[in-house]
């Protein structure tokens, strides 16, 4: 079995070379941090996913969290993890330190948070939902509540979660039934029950606090009626201590694929007289206040597709180092070679390595952008605004093609669980359907972000621009031109598109959205071959001043992999949003 390494040369190259590190350092309240730190930082984030999270992911997918009378026994060895994660500070990095934490930029923590996630991916969601709780209250909710739950939060002695789907309420908000009654003490009591709660219940925090979306009895119908509020397990004593239990419990955990080592739990509220929760914000606001944890959620469940993909790759690369199996077509030699000699398992190998790269520097770039953007850069924000759907959507696809691609490195054996590879594909499933669907995060991108944008199109059009600037200047330097010419005709492909979508979304919406999701794949695709291209064009540049680095050969060639046999997609993927719409309703429903 082998053993995870964390990437930290294409983690330092991408964070200092695509993101802009000393850039990012810079900024206004970045002041502490330095290259030198976060090179310091990224060792040691290495160290714990090594030495402690990854030795305990195969228990967690094999012994699963398990309830029983409500109380929930997480898989061997993820409370001591827990505990030690939080001692060690890992949980407070980019928070702010008025209550607590170190106030690390986003790409750094994105960074941080990949090996998380490639390491221990269910444990990884503990803190990831504890962080978009955080964000949620320190936006939005009083500074009474602040106050009283922010710093424990952010220590990571109490968790936190997000409650929105119910058994007939999923991707539609709208049809949320949880009810809010107003007390005479100025509380609420919430009744309900909430499905799918990532560590809704656990033995590794002294309280839990749960986000909840609920309506009041005069709310008006639909989104526009939905409040939020904080309802934790424990009532909270003036002293910051944990009271009395509220009136919530975990009534039972879901059977899943994969993750199994998160307990994903059924949360009922209100049992007995109501759940007691504090209302965040104004009533009837509830569903703008949650977009806020969900879209820190949301960039980091696409930062899953990246962890998983690494995972998966680095497995299967050690199977092909070591599995010796059949002839090596072309070999006269008639030594016994592993199946890295192989053509196919090198192309299944060099899919997961080079789709991998690119996943990362787009994850890494558009964190750059949420650093940029909190320091009240408009362009940034603009940027970040339409990569967050990319980030989320293309990549979570990215992760369970190339969690299946590793495993056929394995042939059989991949298909038997005693050699893990099934862990990654079965865990890497969910990625694409929870924080909303990639179908949502298509139409966002196509809707929100493109069509219905106040100049549409202009996000677009602007990062368009900076990618067809790099396409020219890579076309006169020495080796670059093959990347350059698949990256200006990609580049051509999608500024088609989104030229068709824009003349025809007032009067097709419909026949525009059948060919949503490809015009995220189109996106992902350009935008990972525009990064990668700029990240082969500094290789080069390293290569030709003397720098023999091995790791420059090594980015040119997984650029020019990339432009060779992913870049073409783009001119499908732009056929398939201007030309297929059609296909999608010609068949009668009758005929299904």
């Amino acid at each position: 079995m082998s053993t995870y390494t964390a990437p930290l040369r294409d983690m330092q190259f991408v964070l200092k070379e695509i993101a802009g590190l000393d850039e990012i350092c810079a900024l206004p309240g970045n002041e502490e941090c330095s290259v030198e730190l976060v090179e310091s930082i990224l060792e040691e984030a290495s160290k714990f996913a090594t030495g402690v999270l990854d030795p305990i992911n195969r228990n967690g997918d094999q012994q699963g969290a398990v309830v029983k009378d409500g109380v929930v026994t997480t898989s061997p060895g993820f409370k001591e993890a827990y505990k030690l994660f939080c001692e060690t500070g890992w949980n407070a990095m980019p928070f702010s330190p008025e209550y607590g934490g170190q106030g690390l930029p986003a790409a750094v923590t994105m960074a941080v948070n990949e090996m998380w996630k490639s390491a221990n991916m269910a444990f990884a969601l503990c803190p990831m939902l504890t962080g978009g709780a955080i964000e949620a209250i320190a936006h939005h909710a009083s500074d009474e509540l602040k106050q009283k739950y922010l710093p424990k939060m952010v220590e990571g002695i109490w968790t936190g979660t997000m409650n929105l789907t119910e058994p007939n309420a999923g991707s539609d908000l709208a049809a949320i039934s949880t009810k809010a009654a107003r007390a005479a003490d100025g509380t609420f009591r919430i009744t309900g029950t909430k499905i799918f709660i990532t560590w809704g219940e656990n033995d590794v925090a002294e309280n839990i606090v749960h986000l909840v979306l609920a309506r009041l009895p005069d709310a008006p119908p639909g989104l526009k009626g939905i409040s939020l509020f904080l309802v934790p397990k424990f009532l909270v004593n003036d002293d910051g201590s944990p009271g009395a239990r509220n009136d919530l419990i975990c009534s039972s955990l879901e059977h899943k694929l994969g993750i199994h080592g998160s307990p994903t739990a059924v949360m009922s509220y209100g049992d007995k007289e109501g759940a007691i929760g504090y209302l965040i914000g104004e009533e009837n606001k509830g569903v703008g206040y949650m977009f806020t944890m969900m879209n820190h959620a949301r960039v980091n469940v696409g930062l899953e597709g990246v962890g998983i993909a690494e995972r998966a790759y680095q497995h299967a690369l050690w199977y092909a180092k070591e599995r010796i199996q059949g002839a090596i077509i072309g070999d006269k030699s008639g030594e016994k070679k592993p199946i890295l000699h192989h053509p196919d398992v090198r192309r299944l190998l060099m899919e997961c390595k080079a789709r991998t790269e690119a996943m990362r520097a787009v994850a890494y770039y558009a964190a750059a952008q949420i650093d940029r953007a909190h320091a009240g850069d408009a362009a940034a924000q603009a940027r970040i605004d339409l990569l967050t759907p990319v980030v989320k959507g293309w990549s979570t696809e990215q992760g369970v093609e190339l969690s299946s691609t590793a495993l056929q490195v394995f042939g059989g054996v991949g298909f038997v669980e005693e050699t893990g590879a099934a862990q990654y594909y079965r865990d890497s499933r969910i990625t694409t359907i929870y924080e909303g669907t990639t179908a949502i995060q298509a139409n966002d991108l196509v809707g929100r972000k493109l069509a219905r944008e106040k100049v549409p199109g202009a996000a677009m059009k602007a990062m368009l621009a900076e990618i067809n600037a790099t396409a020219a200047e890579l076309a006169g330097q020495p080796g670059l031109a093959n990347i350059a010419a698949q990256l200006k005709a990609g580049a051509a492909a999608l500024e088609n598109a989104t030229d068709w979508i824009i003349a025809n979304y007032v009067d097709n919406a419909p026949t525009v959205h059948a060919g949503s999701v490809p015009f995220l794949w189109l996106t992902g695709t350009v935008t990972g071959g525009w990064l990668l291209a700029k990240s082969a064009a500094i290789a080069a540049q390293r290569l030709a001043a003397g720098d023999a680095d091995p790791y420059y050969t090594a980015k040119i060639a997984t650029a020019e992999y990339f432009a060779t046999h992913q870049l073409p997609f783009a001119a499908a993927y732009a056929a398939e949003v201007t030309g297929g719409g059609a296909s999608v309703f010609a068949l009668p429903e009758n005929l299904f």
